[in-house]
């Protein structure tokens, strides 16, 4: 069975940080591209940031560069976003997707921004 569980979101203070995981289980995971995606209260989800299945390649919505690094490690099947100065604009809803030909979803985790 295909699980993909986030973790990590809270209520942090502005200019805070957060680490996001994303553990994926029943795949080979080292071979999915990874996605974080975020959906705030009446917006469309959006992209935040991708990296490749090895690692080697990574990219980010403008809204998050400078400030958000996501990296992997296949060995413990686990995908993470780490989150700096964080922003109250940053609080959503933050979903993993992996992915193939075939995608999978989290569930979300909440981070809320919040002094």
């Amino acid at each position: 069975q295909v699980r993909v569980v986030e973790s990590g979101g809270d209520l942090v203070q502005p200019v805070g940080s957060l680490r996001l995981s994303c553990r994926a289980s029943g795949i080979d995971f080292s071979i999915f591209t990874v996605e974080w995606y975020r959906q705030a209260p009446g917006n469309q989800r959006e992209w935040v940031a991708s990296i490749s299945f090895g690692g080697r390649s990574t990219m980010y919505a403008d809204s998050v560069t400078g400030r958000f690094t996501i990296s992997r490690d296949n060995a413990k099947i686990t995908a993470y976003l780490q989150m700096n100065s964080l922003k109250t604009d940053d609080t959503a809803v933050y979903y993993c997707k992996a992915l193939t030909q075939t995608t999978y979803w989290g569930q979300g985790t909440q981070v809320t921004v919040s002094s």
